[in-house]
């Protein structure tokens, strides 16, 4: 199988650490060049150190909408004029309760998943339109496709990320621009911090939880099949998981 992506620039939201991190460390050993995005200075420039040259920090902070506008323009600054795939992989968990929930994390949660996930696309998608060429890649869940009753908001956020992509994609079929969601189940990441001890100690112990790398292999299988061909949703559970 070729997972070959020599020549590829790809920029990644929320690259400094989990899923967006193991994205860009499996697609630079495949040969791309990556730009990372994240608000973190100090986080990308501890990743890119580590990474090498071909990982490429961009500090940029989606849930302001300025800075969001400036992103194509630095990132191709970054890479002489290159972008193959941009990969929307930010974002922010909430679970529990729904009468016991704050509508102001909510409004956080939703602001990140959903509006920094449609502005952020928004602002690179001009230059794939234009050279009819190009993959959006975005981050969902399982969560997307089966609603999950401890996570009300958090479901809610993906089905619409969900909705995005199947009605985006459509859209840029005429500029051979293609849309795919990679849709994991629980992963091993810091979007668990707020899980009660108990659940990610028992899910650790039954093996429900991925690793980040998991994901990042199915982003790579995505991202480099032939042009002709659209992997439009990519569902990773963990084995022992009943969804």
């Amino acid at each position: 199988m070729n997972t070959d992506m020599h020549g590829k620039v790809v920029a990644i939201t929320g690259a400094a650490s989990g899923i967006g991190l193991a994205c860009t460390r499996t697609l630079i050993t495949a040969g791309a060049e990556v730009v990372l995005i994240d608000r973190s200075a100090t986080a990308l420039e501890s990743a890119c150190e580590r990474l090498g040259p071909s990982a490429k920090p961009l500090v940029i902070d989606l849930m302001d909408n300025a800075s969001v506008e400036t992103m194509l323009a630095k990132i191709l600054e970054l890479t002489r004029g290159r972008l193959d795939v941009f990969h929307a992989n930010a974002g922010a968990y909430v679970g529990g309760v729904f009468a016991e929930g704050d509508p102001d994390e909510w409004d956080r949660v939703l602001n990140l998943n959903i509006n920094a996930v449609f502005r952020s696309v928004h602002a690179v998608l001009p230059h794939l339109i234009a050279q009819k060429r190009g993959d959006i890649m975005i981050t969902s869940s399982i969560a997307g496709l089966v609603p999950v009753v401890w996570e009300p908001i958090y479901t809610a956020s993906k089905h619409a990320i969900q909705a995005f992509v199947h009605t985006l994609r459509r859209q840029l079929i005429p500029h051979q621009v293609r849309v795919g969601a990679v849709a994991p189940g629980p992963v091993v990441t810091a979007l668990l911090d707020s899980w009660p001890q108990a659940k990610l100690d028992e899910a650790l112990a039954n093996g429900s939880l991925m690793q980040p790398g998991e994901v990042a292999d199915a982003v790579l299988y995505m991202l480099s099949r032939p042009a002709n061909i659209t992997i439009r949703d990519l569902i990773i559970l963990p084995t022992s998981v009943e969804l």
